[in-house]
């Protein structure tokens, strides 16, 4: 499998993909910040939402959540 990961980088002219990308940078900001950034930036996010939605955004989001939730229940029963 590593033969092949490598195989893939050499063909991309040693790029890595999108995916390996935001990993390190995820791995990087995780060891640079601690809970409290996350909850601050989590709360601004969701300030960010909540101006920028409505009621009926909010309807349908808990809809599919909830139909995701269940149907996810029926699956591990």
């Amino acid at each position: 499998m590593a033969d092949n990961n490598n195989n893939n980088k050499n063909s991309n002219n040693n790029k890595m993909s999108y995916e390996e990308a935001g990993r390190k940078g995820g791995e990087k900001t995780a060891q640079n910040h601690d809970k409290e950034f996350y909850q601050e930036i989590g709360e601004k996010g969701g300030q960010a939402t909540k101006e920028n939605h409505d009621k009926e955004f909010y309807q349908e989001i808990g809809e599919k959540g909830g139909k995701a939730n269940r149907d996810n229940n029926k699956n591990n029963n």
